[in-house]
């Protein structure tokens, strides 16, 4: 495996492959987040009730400056914490009225934690060489 990302690293490029792997970073958090968001409102009664929403979102908002810092170890940790909704996102699938929406959470958090380690691993490989 490792032979083989540093094939593709020599063959496609460094900043590139960070690029690359950022922006699936940035659309898969958003989709996440929107995700997140819709479901928090599905679970509302008759009153509002932010709790649920927060509950849903909170984990993600506090990775924020680490997205927007670009950080590369706080992106290897939210990939593990995608993890948590993939599972979530499994777990609603199995659920026949919530079936479309569960598979959609579970692949988008499964595209945010695959684009989260490749960029940890391009971003912390690029600022090693330019050091």
């Amino acid at each position: 495996m490792r032979q083989w990302l540093e094939n593709v690293e020599q063959q496609y490029g460094l900043d590139n492959l960070t690029l690359h792997s950022r922006q699936l970073v940035v659309m898969s958090y958003s989709a996440l987040m929107l995700l997140m968001l819709y479901r928090g409102f599905l679970l509302q009664g008759e009153t509002f009730n932010w709790r649920p929403i927060v509950a849903f979102i909170l984990p993600l908002v506090l990775f924020l400056p680490s997205i927007i810092g670009r950080r590369p170890r706080g992106h290897a940790w939210l990939a593990f914490v995608s993890l948590l909704y993939f599972t979530q996102g499994v777990m609603v699938a199995t659920l026949p009225s919530q079936a479309l929406r569960g598979v959609v959470e579970a692949l988008v958090s499964l595209a945010l934690f695959t684009g989260c380690m490749f960029y940890a691993r391009f971003r912390s490989r690029q600022l090693q060489f330019r050091q």
